[in-house]
């Protein structure tokens, strides 16, 4: 049991990341799909790195510079796989009136002036509130960010369709999660959240949920579900919103 489930935890990293793998480990579907309960997990992963390098700056770099260089750091271990989702997702949804012209537009490799501009401008308000956290806490919120952003992902997957587009440019992605796989997903996306200097942070999941609701809600609408894009498009925003939200509480007080 345990051997399987160290497979299905690598499964994760080996799509989730450009960590490297064993080359012998098996690849189906099914494991895809059970390997989506750590995906928060894998967030622990990226955000640890993006601290670590945040933190191995201290001394040689100033703050904004430290903080380019941890996102960049996330970028290159995840392949910008999210970030090119968010991008797919804002051509989509931006340059599409129907849904088979939405989904031709997203699998369409080019990246378009929407997702051009939405690419810049999530990175840029990325960067514009990490700055503007106290440099102690960075860290820790950026760990949690990673982390409940994915969980967030996971959720969809759990609440609606995914909906199959072929020949799409992306890579497999899980379309099912049981209720106690989501369950083990929730305790991975929330256990950094109490490394917080406060547990009144633990309301941040609530704009988070909401965000995720009302897009979900959106893809809904015009999609009739999730594609993976959308997946990595709702890390994205949720990541965004997190940061957004936490640098809300602390300026209230909290």
């Amino acid at each position: 049991m345990m051997m399987y489930e160290a497979k299905v935890f690598l499964t994760a990293v080996r799509f989730f990341t450009r960590i490297p793998v064993p080359s012998s480990l098996e690849y189906n579907q099914e494991m895809l799909n059970r390997s989506l309960k750590y995906l928060p997990l894998i967030g622990w992963l990226i955000g640890g790195i993006g601290a670590g390098v945040f933190y191995g700056t201290t001394y040689l770099f100033p703050l904004p510079v430290r903080i380019l260089l941890s996102m960049t750091a996330t970028l290159l271990m995840t392949g910008a796989f999210h970030e090119d989702g968010f991008a797919d997702v804002c051509d989509g949804f931006g340059g599409g009136w129907n849904k088979e012209e939405i989904l031709k537009i997203m699998k369409d490799s080019r990246i378009g002036s929407f997702g051009t501009i939405g690419i810049l401008m999530m990175l840029l308000s990325k960067f514009v509130l990490l700055t503007s956290i106290l440099p102690a806490h960075i860290p820790f919120v950026m760990i949690a960010a990673h982390s409940v952003s994915r969980f967030a992902a996971v959720s969809l997957v759990y609440t609606h369709r995914y909906v199959d587009h072929q020949d799409s440019k992306s890579k497999p992605v899980g379309t099912r999660i049981s209720f106690p796989e989501l369950m083990i997903s929730a305790v991975f996306g929330v256990i950094p959240m109490v490394w917080m200097h406060s547990l009144y942070f633990l309301m941040l999941l609530v704009p988070v949920f909401l965000a995720k609701g009302l897009l979900a809600r959106y893809f809904n609408r015009w999609i009739g579900g999730y594609t993976g894009d959308c997946l990595g498009a709702t890390q994205q925003v949720t990541e965004v919103i997190f940061y957004l939200a936490y640098t809300g509480m602390v300026k209230s007080g909290f």
